[in-house]
């Protein structure tokens, strides 16, 4: 695999593909929010602390992103450029997209957002994971707590994470909803399907080609 932060190896493509993943990503998540109908677990969580300080969801998502990143320091786990681009960019795009589109919009409107939304979200992780410039602080935050403790199932861990975030969410007034729901069944597949046409290849292995083997006399001039 090649190495986090390594940018040597095809940097025009990774560093394009990175930043328009979280570009879009902020995207996804300002759609889904102007959607009114439910949020991702960590954005429930993030909308529910925005109501509750007053801050911008934007700031509110650099702020946790960067508290989460803090996390890492015991984990042992080293970010990479695009972890620290995750933790600014997304935070930054998302709210100067929701103040572009318009709130409380009709019915067939908001589930139009909801679809494009989820599936933005999807591109947009296989476009920043893809260019593997370093995950995000939530999912190396996951990662990280899995590779301390061999045995661990990710699945687990990544689920007692969400349902934590998402409780803590909703107490404190995120919109949980069909779109929560939505979110939860979608994304996998979809960043399955769109994680491989953009994930980076390992840069061609350096050394001497291996030397063809010799044929007998009596075959090599036929």
């Amino acid at each position: 695999m090649a190495p986090i932060g390594n940018l040597r190896h095809r940097p025009v493509r990774r560093l394009t593909q990175l930043y328009a993943g979280l570009v879009l990503y902020g995207v996804s998540m300002a759609m889904m929010i102007r959607s009114d109908l439910g949020l991702d677990p960590w954005d429930v969580f993030h909308q529910g602390l925005s109501l509750r300080t007053g801050l911008s969801f934007g700031t509110v998502t650099i702020a946790v992103g960067a508290l989460v990143l803090l996390l890492w320091i015991p984990l042992r786990q080293r970010p990479g450029l695009g972890t620290i681009s995750n933790v600014l960019v997304i935070g930054l795009v998302v709210d100067a997209t929701a103040a572009l589109l318009p709130a409380g919009l009709p019915l067939p409107a908001r589930i139009a957002l909801l679809v494009g939304g989820i599936v933005a979200n999807g591109a947009a992780t296989g476009l920043y994971i893809g260019a593997r410039l370093g995950p995000g602080p939530r999912d190396g935050l996951m990662t990280g707590y899995v590779a301390r403790r061999p045995g661990r199932s990710i699945r687990l861990v990544r689920t007692v994470i969400e349902v934590t975030v998402l409780a803590l969410g909703w107490l404190l007034g995120g919109t949980v909803g069909l779109g929560t729901v939505a979110y939860a069944v979608g994304i996998g597949p979809l960043t399955q399907l769109f994680l491989p046409p953009f994930t980076v290849a390992d840069p061609p292995a350096s050394g001497p080609a291996p030397t063809p083997p010799v044929r007998p006399r009596s075959t090599q001039l036929r």
